[in-house]
């Protein structure tokens, strides 16, 4: 079975119910009700452009339309097609009438330049472009440099006169199944790695890897069809969207919110009734920080219905969990690891049951094998670190046009991910750092994630990075960037004076008071803070994944 299988039997099986729905808290509300009445009362009742929804019948005739409208201009199987949307509620027909035509999806992040997907879209040879109106500045500026992007579809109003409105031109098409044939050795996907040291890789993902998603996200959180899943990070990414393939497998609804305040978070799982949050760190520490100062009351939400929180895309602080388990005693926690080369979340997993391992990522997820080797590819004794490996049917394929990159990375089955780990006596595995993000100091290895944890136990900081800064006697010397609590006064010699209860050589070095920058899925990007303090003409350290 395939994941295009899985929306036509739920457009079958339940075919009024509620797919998808879409808020976006930015816009205003009726003058004459507040939000507070508006949460409690159904959420229907709550109307656009605040609010819109799409059944199962739906979100299947409209990929069905947008395929068939590709396959329509001679599009043949196999041609990539590009999507640069906002999350919204074409986001998901678009990409499965994609995959439906027999097409590669190539979703593209939309925080790119102009110039970013310029490249994206020649790197990944894509032929066809659906993009919205918050895109069009950006494609102004390239559309004349794209000789290989032969058809412009516009989702919008007005789009510019390079474009063609998809919207009407689906409206003639076919609500049928389109006659393609595809089996799960087909290509699927495109995805780009997050792109943190300049141009992203490219990662070509077959139709069994989108299946394993499907099954592993479903197998670790148990969803069902009574479970309201609340999407927030961007659908471009591997993270978001295969946490939301459980929903598919369920046929149990989804709500896409186009914000991340803490209050409309809150307002969203109250109005949706919302059974499970995928949160990233920074989200999580923002919402607690709210709930603490006062700005948000807990007694104006409906919240008994949310069973499970769980975050990915970045180590978790343990005293993060212990904070949100004080707040939200009810709540089951997971955390995922993965990469867009292991076709998102899951390939390691904590499961709900462990949170008395809360630090670790856990254990081989679903369908997954995992190992810690050394530089050699052997296995390293339990307690050492060595590099994170995983192997399982969601491995991608390779980095399209680049044998040299794919053969660094896949060593026959396994996939290196680049994460140094160990694993405790139980057999949970424990992130330690990036493998090039170790900080070399006077010949000793030191791994700024465990500064990391370190440091944001102190309750005056709400965001830290570490970074190795070149030094003429020891190599590399420890650098703190942190990023302090709003209204908050902290000094340099408080840190200092915090950090004694670490090593004396793990200690920070240098502490640099700023903003932690961080991508759209929760990564510190590192790579920009070596540069901002960094000497000119240092060579950054190379991360992807």
């Amino acid at each position: 079975m395939l994941i295009t299988d899985l929306l036509e039997r739920n457009a079958r099986l339940y075919a009024t119910d509620i797919a998808l729905v879409e808020v976006n808290p930015s816009e205003e509300r009726d003058s004459a009700t507040t939000w507070r009445e508006a949460s409690l009362i159904e959420a229907a009742h709550v109307g656009s452009p605040y609010r819109r929804e799409l059944t199962w019948r739906e979100f299947d005739r409209k990929a069905n339309q947008f395929a068939n409208l590709l396959l329509s201009r001679g599009i043949k199987k196999g041609t990539k097609v590009a999507i640069l949307l906002m999350n919204s509620l074409e986001w998901l027909p678009l990409y499965f009438g994609i995959l439906k035509a027999g097409l590669i999806a190539v979703p593209l992040n939309f925080r790119y330049s102009g110039e970013e997907i310029k490249y994206c879209l020649e790197l990944a040879d894509v032929e066809v472009l659906v993009f919205g109106v918050e895109f069009v500045e950006r494609m102004d500026t390239i559309q004349d440099d794209l000789p290989q992007v032969k058809t412009m579809l516009f989702v919008g109003e007005n789009g510019p006169a390079y474009t063609e409105d998809c919207c009407k031109l689906m409206h003639f098409c076919s609500t049928s199944a389109p006659p393609v044939a595809l089996q799960e050795d087909d290509y699927a996907a495109i995805y780009f790695s997050s792109g943190t040291t300049g141009f992203p890789k490219a990662i070509l993902h077959r139709h069994r890897a989108l299946m394993c998603s499907c099954l592993t996200e479903q197998n670790h959180h148990g969803q069902t069809k009574d479970d309201v899943f609340l999407c927030i990070p961007p659908l471009y990414h591997t993270g978001a969207k295969m946490h939301w393939f459980g929903s598919l497998l369920s046929g149990g609804r989804a709500v896409l919110l186009r914000g991340v305040k803490p209050e409309w978070i809150l307002r969203t799982v109250t109005e949706e009734k919302c059974t499970i949050v995928w949160l990233l760190v920074p989200w999580a520490q923002d919402i607690l920080d709210a709930i603490e100062s006062k700005q948000i009351n807990l007694n104006e939400h409906l919240l008994s219905q949310w069973r499970l929180m769980h975050i990915g895309a970045q180590p978790v602080p343990p005293s993060l969990i212990r904070r949100w388990k004080q707040v939200f005693p009810h709540h089951q926690y997971d955390t995922n690891y993965g990469l867009s080369e292991s076709i998102g979340p899951g390939c390691v997993h904590l499961g709900m049951e462990n949170i008395h391992k809360v630090g670790a990522i856990g254990k081989a997820g679903h369908l997954w094998e995992t190992r810690i080797v050394n530089p050699q590819g052997e296995p390293v004794p339990q307690g050492e670190i060595g590099e994170l490996a995983v192997k399982g049917p969601g491995v991608m394929d390779c980095y399209y046009k680049n044998p040299e990159a794919t053969a660094e990375i896949l060593k026959g089955d396994w996939l290196y991910t680049g994460d140094m780990a160990r694993m405790d006596e139980d057999g949970f595995i424990y992130l330690v750092d990036r493998k090039k993000d170790v900080v070399i100091s006077g010949g000793e290895n030191i791994y700024p994630v465990q500064i990391e944890d370190a440091l944001r136990k102190f309750d005056k900081l709400k965001d830290v990075a570490v970074i190795g800064l070149p030094d003429p006697r020891l190599g590399e010397i420890v650098a703190a960037i942190v990023e302090v609590k709003s209204g908050v006064a902290c000094t340099e010699e408080e840190i200092h004076e915090f950090c004694k209860e670490l090593p004396r050589y793990r200690r920070p070095k240098k502490i640099i008071f700023d903003k932690v920058p961080r991508n759209p899925t929760g990564k510190i990007e590192k790579p920009l803070l070596r540069k901002k303090y960094c000497p000119e003409g240092l060579v950054e350290v190379q991360i992807e994944g």
